[in-house]
C-alpha cells in the first residue's frame, strides 16, 4: 500500500511527508477498508505536518476527505456491502455513551478520536474506518468534485448553524477559502444578503461574482449590520474585526480549529448579547443533513488534482496561497 506518512512534523518546505510502501490494512471487527480514490488537501493537515497542531499519534497517514470504494469487511460488518461509495470525513468514533453523545454532541466527545490526527487518513492507497462512521455518499457529483464537501463543505454547514444565521438574514464571511466557497452557495440558498471579507482582491472577486453583495478587506467591512458571522481564516484579528461587524445579538463562529493569539479588545464589542462561539467538528447528522442539501442543491467545487506523491507540495502551494481551488489528491493505479 502506497501512502504519504507523517514521521516528525516541520516546515513543509522541508518535506516532512515520506513516501511509504506498507502492508495493506486489515479491517478490525465492525471496520471497513476503503480504497480510496480521492483525498481532500486540507489546512487541519498542514498545521498537523508543521506542528502547529500538536501530533496524538506518530507517525501517522493524514487525510479526512476521503471518496471510495468498500474494499473489505470487518466481522460484524452487515450494513455495508463490496463495492459501495463510501466517505471518511475528520471525525472517526466517539465513545458513544458520555453525557455529550447521549445528548445528540457527539462532537463535543471527550473520547472521540479523528482521521489523520489519532488514526491513519487518505494520504494512501487504503484505509480502514469504523463501519459506523463512514458515510453513505451520493451517486453524484464524481470523485474528485465531491472529496472537497467532506471537511470544508460539512464544518461549513455546521458553523453556519452555530451562527445561528436565519434564512434571510445578513451574514459575514471572514476569509473566502474553499470552505466559505462552499458555505456562500448555502447562504444564497437559504436567500441571505453575504458580506465577504477578505485580503484577495481576486477572492473578493470572485465573492461577488458568487453572489455577494459586498466584498472587501478585513477591516472595510460595515460595522453593526450583520446578524452572523463566520471566520475561516485562522487568524484571531479576523474573529475581532467579525464582531466590530455584528449587530445587537449576533454571533461570530469560529471555524477553526488552531487559531493564534485573539487581540485584547473593547467589551462595547461584546456587549449587547453578542457572542464568540467556537465551531468544534461536526456530527454525523450534520454530515447527512449537509451531503442531502449539497446532492439537492448541486453545489459545485473547484479543484487542483495532485498525484499521491505530490502531497508535500499540495500542502505548500495550500500553504502559500497558489491553488487554484481546494488541492485534491488523486490515486492513480
Amino acid at each position: 500500500m502506497r501512502a504519504q506518512r507523517l514521521e516528525k512534523p516541520a516546515l513543509i518546505e522541508t518535506e516532512p511527508l515520506a513516501s511509504v510502501d506498507i502492508r495493506g490494512p486489515e479491517p478490525g471487527a465492525d471496520e471497513l477498508v476503503v480504497e480510496v480514490a480521492a483525498c481532500g488537501v486540507c489546512r487541519t493537515d498542514l498545521q498537523l505536518a508543521e506542528g502547529d497542531l500538536e501530533s496524538r499519534s506518530l507517525p501517522i497517514v493524514p487525510g479526512h476527505q476521503v471518496v471510495g470504494r468498500v474494499a473489505a469487511l470487518g466481522d460484524g460488518v452487515s450494513d455495508w456491502s463490496i463495492g459501495d461509495r463510501v466517505g471518511v470525513a475528520w471525525l472517526a468514533g466517539t465513545c458513544g455513551i458520555c453525557r455529550h453523545c447521549r445528548a445528540g454532541r457527539e462532537n463535543l466527545c471527550e473520547s472521540a478520536e479523528f482521521t489523520g490526527w489519532d488514526r491513519d487518513g487518505g494520504f494512501a492507497d487504503r484505509m480502514v474506518v469504523r463501519s459506523d462512521f463512514a458515510l453513505r455518499l451520493p451517486d453524484r457529483p464524481g470523485d474528485v468534485q465531491l472529496a472537497p464537501l467532506l471537511c470544508g463543505g460539512v464544518i461549513g454547514y455546521r458553523a453556519l448553524k452555530v451562527s445561528g444565521i436565519e434564512p434571510g438574514g445578513r451574514l459575514g464571511l471572514f476569509g473566502f477559502g474553499a470552505s466559505a466557497r462552499i458555505a456562500i452557495q448555502v447562504a444564497r440558498h437559504w436567500e441571505c444578503e453575504i458580506l465577504v471579507a477578505t485580503r484577495s482582491r481576486p477572492e473578493q472577486e470572485r465573492a461577488r461574482r458568487m453572489g455577494a453583495s459586498w466584498a472587501g478587506g478585513y477591516e472595510d467591512v460595515p460595522t453593526g449590520g450583520l446578524d452572523a458571522a463566520v471566520t475561516f481564516a485562522p487568524s484571531g484579528n479576523v474573529v475581532v474585526s467579525a464582531l466590530r461587524s455584528l449587530d445587537r445579538g449576533g454571533v461570530v463562529a469560529v471555524n477553526a480549529i488552531h487559531l493564534d493569539r485573539v487581540p485584547q479588545f473593547d467589551y462595547d464589542l461584546l456587549w449587547w448579547e453578542r457572542q464568540i462561539r467556537s465551531v468544534a467538528n461536526y456530527t454525523r447528522r450534520d454530515a447527512s443533513e449537509f451531503l442531502a442539501l449539497a446532492t439537492d442543491m448541486g453545489i459545485e467545487t473547484t479543484v487542483q488534482e495532485y498525484p499521491l506523491e505530490r502531497a508535500n507540495a499540495a500542502l505548500e502551494e495550500l500553504k502559500n496561497g497558489t491553488t487554484r481551488g481546494t488541492a485534491v489528491l488523486v490515486m492513480d493505479r
